[in-house]
This record gives C-alpha cells, structure tokens and sequence, in this order.
C-alpha cells in the first residue's frame, strides 16, 4: 500500500471515530432526557423480542429493560472510542481503534432507535421499524432453504430512479432479501425505488429500514439474533456472536452515493460484526484477514451494472439461477407476489372456473422430452378480466423416477409458477387459482410458459430422478372435465398411502439438517410418522431429496436395534445423531417430551411446553403473539428451545405432527393437551377431532383450551377440573 492510499485510509478511520463520538453524543443527550423525563426505573425495549436490545444482549451479556440498564451499556461504550483522533500519519492502531468504535456505534445507536419507541417516534412511516423474533425465524427458514441466497443491505441513494431499480431488480433476480434506507441530501433510495414504480414489502424480498442511518442497526440487530436463535450462542460470547454472522449470515452493505462520518462509523460497527462494504464511492478498498468471511472488507465498484456480482462476489454468496426461457423475470423474489384483481388480465380456478394440476410417471417411451402442448384457447384468444378452465398435465419419466415421488414433484408446481413475476398461483390439486396480470400479458407472457417454466424447474432440481418431462395444458372445459376423476381418483389414493405409512413398517428414518447452516448441532430425524418441525420436510420428502442429493441434507438413518419401543430408541438413530451433532447429542427418542427429547434449530411452526400444574402440555404456534399458561409467549419460549439443545419438557414441532398417533406417545399423547391458540385448533380441527375419536376420547377436543377461555395456569386448571380433563388424572409427568 503506497503512502498516499495509507493516508486516504487513516482519513476513513478518522472519520469512524469522530462519527462514533457524534453518535455517542446524541445518545447521551436523548438518554438523559429520557431519564429525567421516565426516571431511571423507566422500561425500554423492542416488541416481539426475547432479546432485550438484541445487540447489547448479544455482545455486552447486558439484560436491558430500563434507562439504568441503557446507561450501563452507554458508559462501556463510551470506553471503546479513543479521546482524541490522530493526525493522518500518526495512527498505530487503524482496525482496533477504528472497529472499536464501529460497536461503540452500533451499541449507541441501537439505544437511540429503542429510546425514540419510547417517545413514539419509531418506527418511521411505511417501514417496519424493529423486526421481530417471528419474522426472524420466518426468514431464517428462507435462508436455509435457498428461498433466500443472502441479504443486501442498500444505505444511500443510486444517482437516478431507475439505476436504484435497476440495482433492486438485480439483486431480486438472485433471491437475495433487500433491506434498504438510509439518505444523501435528504433523498433516500427508499423514494427513488417509489418514483420508479417498485413494489416494496416482504413478499418481493424488498423491505425499506429507515430514511436514516442510525437505522440500520435494525438490519444489525436482526443478524445478531439469527447468532442467538440459530447458532445456540450464549449472550456476551461476543467473538462467538460475530464469528456466526461472518461465516453463517450471508449479508453484506451497499453504501451508495455519499458517506459522512456517522455513515462511515456505522460502517465501521458493520465490519466489525462481520459485514462487508461495498460501494460506489471513490474510496480506498480495504483488506483485512479475519474480519469478514473473506479478506475483503471495504471495496468498491462504480459500475451499477456490475455491482451487484461484484458484492456477492466479496461476500462469496453461492447463487442458482435457472435460466428459464420466459419474458418475464424469474426468481423466488417473486415468489409471494399478488396479482389483484384491478392488475388482472385473465384467471384460471379457485371458485371461478374447475382446475386442476396433475403430475404421474411415465414409461420413457411413452413421452417425449421437452414437449409442450396447449389444448385450448391460447392467451391472445382469451378476453381481458374473464376466467377460463384449466389443467396442467405433467408426465415424468426416470430411472429413478417412483410412485411415491409424484405427491412431491406436483406440490413444486405451486412454487415454481410463482417465481414468475406478474403470475399468481394458490392451492394445488384440484384446488387450485391462477392469475396472469395485465403487465405480464403485455410483455409477451403464454400459456405454453407455464409448460416452459415446468420443464426447466423439473430438469433443474429434479434432474437426479427425472429424466424426461413432457407438460399438457387444457384451457377448455370439457377436457377438463374429462380428466378431473381421474386425477382425483390417484390424489385420494395418495393420501391413503401416506395416512396408512407406519415408523413400524420402515427399517429407515431420514436426517434432515439444512438448518445446521444455522444451528450447527441440531439434527431432525424425519419417520413417517413425524414430519420435520419447520412443517415443510416429510418422510417421503426426505427420500425424495436424498435421490437427488445422495450427498445433501437428508441422509437415510438405519434404526438398528431397538433400545427402547416406547420412547422411540433405536441404536442407529443415536449413532447417526451422536456424529450428526458433533457429539453434542448422544441419546435422542423420537416419542418422548421429557426423557432426551429431538434437538430444534427455531424453524419451528410450534412449540409444546409442559405446564406442570395441569399435569399436560400446551402448544403454541409462531403466529400467536399473546399469553400462554406458562408465563411465557412464542419468543420467549423460542429462545429457550432453539439453537440445537435438548431441552426436556419443551419441544418445536411441525404442526401436522399433533395429529399423529406418535405425537409425544411416550407421554400419552394427545390425551395430554390441555391448550393451544383458538386459530391453531381451528386449523386442525377435522383432524383432531378425528384423532379424538380414534383414541375413544370424542369430547376430548372441546375440553382443551384456548386463550378465550384461559391465559395463566390458575384458571386453566379451574377450566380443566370443570370439564374433567384426562390430563389431570394421568400419571405425572414432573
């Protein structure tokens, strides 16, 4: 490094540590207001968290709920800058004293967005503010599986509306969750992707922070999180913390347009949690090994239309994009895209016209490879606003191509069809809904891409089992009405094949650990009985995936000698999670609540919890935000029972997995559930109450209880003994 590009990077870390002191006074300011106006015991916090302030908690093992408890964190902080910035040549220490500062930074600025929630001045208009412990997890399951490639965090603004499209539209592409903000000149990116005609919003990956950069500590405080949740990392393990978000959080900042000194020190405490920059500015790049994931930490690159590859590139964010022959973008960006009725330009199914999607084997020389056919009228013949019948008649054939793998390659149509931008797709089977907007129309989209997007999907994620595809689509309604029996006649018996699939009538269970990117030593074991706990993953799914990716995340486990029936233990399912989890978990029952239960990552849609004084369990879903009868709710129990521990008592499960007759069988299954959220027993109510009569118990599912009827332990036993539950009278279970 030459003496001039030496000096232009002292001039960086001088403006990291007079940024940080400028921070560092702003937030004293506003502390002390608070604090003479609340009084010391004042409450502060985010909502929806069991964090505290996510970053004091994670890096400082600080547990802050009131102003005392902020001023503690501000007066470490404090201690992190150095008092007097040097002269350009007379620095010693540039990464320590310049990353010192950036957590400095961070810290602080994480206490002025929790003090403006005080005073109501977050979160800021159309941006979320705080994201919460659900959404954490919610994205976190994107991540692991590959839904989401990695996040790009914008801070400034693009020189014009439609190179910050441009940008935004690149990285939606690659499946990579854009969160951005931030302002130069009082103009942020946020108004320019407006004035461009960009949707914003979870559902197209695309999520403005905040109009300024104190902000971004939101997108900081998430990452930290995804350490606590997911990695089992235990608060104030600082180097631990940060050594998760560089190698494990796929994230990197987009600094554009202009930086000043409070830009540069939040920088500053994004390097130092493992987050490399890139940029647009003329400045000096910056390598450092051991900082971020790769020795690059600072780098820049002025074409808008490389800078994209360029920052996933620094980041190393391994990418899949297939190319599908459509003339609409393509990407899992668009995956939760809605096309409204008034965007509309034709519809197919849902309660408008009869539809339906049908996937089955072929022999090989029955169809042929490639082929495309539309029965029916093409999209030029069809009237603006109008719905049309519809069926999709997919025929595959492999080598390796089963009966058992049809169920699983038909439900891909539903997410496969949504990666098209301006295409909506619900349901499947013959339940199914279909929207075509009026833009994707104009811009040449047919009929025949359905059939395009199919064949290539299937070929690309599929191509270890499929060799040959072939898609007929009918678009008129006596074919469809043709061949509706026939493929309800296979959908039931499908479904009697799958409810009729025993743990007893297989000598092999599946692993399934996509989630160790997050939580290293957690191990779900799926068996046909028990689906994996993210609710996504089942016995056949993981076969199925295991013929793709012999080498994947899904590994046959051979039960081996059966240790014990009751509890679910067998010698090779404990062999395979002993060296799955790294030797953490060395015994593990696959029925069992309290005696060595399965590992969670905090992908979970549901967690059971015992509550002692009812002699029973309760179980909670993810989307219920309110009390439980255990004193904690959804978030705190999550933190508790993520991270890849076993922790008997308290399990994360797939919804589906209440209703099986393995459902915690150890302990008595579902005779034991004494609460669960009115919305969770309402999804499952057919199916519970069809359990409910199975185990000769028909009035079972009116005597467990939701939060209409009780919130704290006290009342829930009153309830229980009113109604006489069979939980009360069981043997116990503490």
């Amino acid at each position: 490094m030459s003496k001039t590009s030496e000096i232009t990077v002292m001039t960086v870390a001088s403006l990291m540590v007079s940024g940080a002191k400028k921070v560092l006074n702003e937030t004293d300011a506003l502390l002390s207001k608070a604090i003479k106006d609340k009084g010391a015991d004042g409450k502060i916090g985010f909502p929806e968290t069991a964090f505290y302030l996510p970053l004091s908690n994670a890096l400082l093992g600080a547990e802050v709920k009131t102003l005392a408890d902020a001023k503690k964190v501000f007066d470490t902080a404090r201690t992190l800058v150095i008092k007097e910035v040097p002269a350009e040549d007379k620095w010693s220490s540039f990464l320590k004293d310049s990353l010192n500062a950036g957590v400095a930074t961070i810290l602080s600025e994480e206490l002025i967005v929790a003090l403006k929630y005080i005073y109501g001045e977050e979160p800021q208009a159309d941006c979320p503010g705080f994201f919460s412990d659900t959404l954490l997890r919610a994205l976190g399951i994107q991540l692991v599986d590959g839904r989401i490639s990695g996040i790009a965090v914008i801070l400034g603004k693009a020189p014009d509306s439609k190179t910050a499209v441009a940008i935004v539209r690149d990285l939606q592409k690659r499946n990579i969750l854009t969160l951005v903000g931030g302002n130069v000149d009082g103009v942020s990116i946020i108004e320019q992707l407006k004035e461009g005609g960009l949707n914003m919003g979870l559902e197209s990956y695309v999520v403005p922070y905040g109009r300024d950069t104190i902000s971004v500590v939101y997108v900081l405080n998430f990452a930290i999180r995804a350490a606590l949740t997911f990695g089992g990392i235990k608060a104030g393990n600082t180097a631990a913390c940060v050594d998760y978000i560089k190698n494990r959080v796929p994230a990197f900042v987009m600094l554009l347009g202009g930086v000043d000194e409070v830009k540069a020190a939040t920088g500053a405490g994004a390097l130092a949690a493992g987050v490399p920059i890139i940029t647009d500015l003329d400045l000096p790049e910056v390598k450092v090994p051991g900082v971020c994931a790769h020795e690059e930490c600072l780098v820049k690159e002025k074409d808008y239309k490389r800078i994209v590859q360029k920052a996933i590139e620094t980041r190393g964010i391994k990418i899949k994009i297939a190319k599908v022959p459509i003339p609409v973008p393509f990407s899992a960006a668009f995956e939760g895209e809605r096309v409204r009725k008034e965007n509309m330009f034709v519809q197919f199914g849902g309660k408008y016209s009869a539809a339906f999607e049908y996937l089955k084997m072929k022999k090989s020389d029955e169809i042929m490879d490639g082929k495309i056919e539309v029965v029916g009228p093409e999209i030029e013949s069809m009237k603006e606003g109008q719905s049309y019948p519809f069926g999709i008649v997919i025929e595959v054939a492999g080598r390796k191509m089963s009966s058992d793998f049809e169920p699983i390659l038909e439900r891909q149509i539903h997410r496969f069809l949504n990666y098209a931008m301006g295409i909506f797709h619900m349901g499947q089977r013959d339940m199914n809904w279909m929207r075509i907007s009026k833009d994707a129309q104009k811009a040449g989209f047919k009929i025949k891409h359905f059939g395009d997007i199919l064949v290539a999907k299937l070929h690309d994620e599929y191509g270890a089992i499929v060799d040959k595809v072939q898609v007929t689509i009918y678009t008129n309604d006596k074919d469809v009405q043709k061949i509706l029996p026939e493929a309800r006649k296979v959908f039931t018996l499908r479904d009697e094949r799958l409810a009729g699939m025993t743990d007893e009538a297989v000598d092999t269970f599946y692993s399934c650990t996509l989630c160790q990117s997050f939580a290293p030593d957690h191990v779900c074991v799926v068996s046909p009985e028990r689906l994996g706990l993210c609710g996504a993953y089942s016995w056949l799914d993981a076969k199925a995936a295991h013929e793709i990716t012999p080498t994947g995340g899904n590994q046959p486990i051979k039960k081996g000698n059966v240790l014990d029936a009751v509890k679910g233990v067998w010698e090779g399912v404990n062999k395979f999670v002993l060296d799955s989890s790294h030797q953490k978990t060395s015994r593990m029952t696959v029925y069992s609540l309290m005696d060595s239960p399965m590992t969670s990552c905090g992908c979970f849609e549901c967690i059971v919890a015992v509550v002692p004084e009812a002699n029973g369990v309760m179980i909670v879903n993810r989307e219920y935000s309110g009390e439980t009868p255990v004193g904690m709710k959804f978030t705190t129990l999550a933190s508790s029972v993520g991270g890849g521990a076993q922790t008997p008592g308290f399990l994360g499960v797939g919804r589906l997995y209440i209703v099986s007759k393995k459902f915690i069988s150890a302990e008595g299954g579902l005779k034991r559930v004494v609460w669960m959220p009115k919305e969770l027993k309402e999804a499952l109510a057919d199916k519970l109450k069809q359990r409910c009569k199975e185990i000769g118990m028909p009035d079972l599912f009116d005597k467990i209880a939701d939060e209409t009827v009780a919130t704290d332990a006290a009342a829930l036993v009153e309830y229980l003994t009113k109604v006489n539950h069979p939980a009360l009278t069981m043997e116990s279970l503490v």
